[in-house]
């Protein structure tokens, strides 16, 4: 079942990035009224979504506000498991967010950031893309408004400590790979070689190899030893954001596939989508603080900051050479990880 979910979460952002590209390739061979209807079409079946997450996200804040005023709705939301004091803020992570998704679709605003970024404020596929940064927002501040702590709690308590999350999130990978693949163009544009070729998922040379491999191996213990400073100096991990990432992440360190899975399933489909689609466009550094962004279980703490300093180095690679470079890093990266948790390297450190 969380596979399907997965996948159908997916699914719709994908469709809307398709209509888009459409849009644009009719636009490229001088059919501008049909690229004129789909572009609104596009736009109108975005801004209705975000327009649903707005009422959704007003009607948990009235929920809340109801609750306040009621004791005895607070005291039943409370013993159904809820906690009432986040839906205030669970509500605003909806609302907040989706307002700026729809204005990111505004031509003035669109106009203002191509001349800050490399986009282009006439294509639909950028105004998409753009729209979308909403979504990484929604995801960290609803994760934050529901309390990491509360995450962790109530993982531990319907999965009996442990769950098996392999299955999840290959089927999320996946999906950001195809959706990466659909952003730049496949399917509507381009065929699958171009796309892949725009991505810049290419055959990687020796070279390439081993620079990916050595990065890869070289950036563990760089961020081990920061880690190291930072607790040293009072800016240590979260607990909370340490007990979620054990309930989300642990069990995939107790396999070798799991350990694979850690590894080569984010580098597909990460890097596809913000290396390989999104970095071209956005630049260097908000692609790498929307990365960051994206890992909202670690919410605004040390381990953001890493995974943002680790965003820059794929990057470099990025432009210096490929995402396949990228994304060996990448994967290399997460599976030493994964080794080194599984053979308890770090306890006594």
């Amino acid at each position: 079942m969380d596979i399907v979910l997965t996948v159908m979460l997916f699914a719709w952002p994908a469709f809307l990035l398709w209509l888009a590209s459409l849009a644009d390739r009719n636009r490229a061979t001088d059919n501008p009224s049909s690229a004129n209807s789909l572009a609104v079409v596009t736009y109108g079946l975005l801004i209705a979504t975000f327009g649903a997450l707005i009422a959704v996200g007003l009607m948990l804040q009235g929920i809340a506000f109801a609750a306040a005023q009621n004791p005895v709705m607070l005291e039943g939301l409370a013993g159904s498991g809820f906690d009432p004091a986040a839906f205030g803020p669970m509500g605003l992570s909806l609302w907040g967010p989706s307002i700026l998704g729809i204005l990111l679709l505004w031509q003035p605003v669109r106009n203002l950031l191509a001349k800050i970024i490399p986009i282009s404020a006439d294509r639909a596929v950028h105004a998409v893309a753009l729209s979308y940064i909403a979504l990484i927002l929604i995801n960290l501040f609803f994760t934050l408004g529901m309390g990491i702590g509360n995450l962790a709690n109530t993982m531990e308590s319907e999965a009996g400590g442990m769950i098996n999350p392999i299955g999840s999130i290959w089927a999320q990978d996946i999906s950001m790979a195809i959706m990466g693949l659909i952003g730049v163009g496949w399917l509507a544009r381009r065929y699958f070689p171009n796309a892949l070729e725009r991505l810049g998922i290419v055959k990687p040379t020796f070279k390439q190899v081993l620079i990916g491999l050595g990065a890869g191996l070289i950036l563990v213990p760089v961020v081990i030893l920061f880690e190291n400073l930072a607790g040293r100096v009072g800016l240590g991990a979260n607990p909370d954001v340490e007990r979620l990432t054990e309930q989300m992440i642990g069990p995939l360190t107790q396999s070798a596939f799991g350990i694979l899975t850690l590894g080569l399933a984010a580098a597909l489909g990460e890097e596809t989508v913000f290396r390989g689609a999104l970095q071209p466009r956005f630049g260097l550094l908000l692609t790498a603080v929307l990365f960051a962004l994206l890992h909202s279980t670690y919410g605004l703490t040390l381990s953001t900051l890493i995974v943002f300093f680790v965003g820059l180095v794929l990057g470099l690679l990025r432009q210096r050479y490929n995402t396949t470079t990228s994304m060996i890093t990448h994967a290399v990266y997460n599976i030493s990880l994964g080794v080194i948790t599984y053979f308890g390297l770090l306890q006594n450190l």
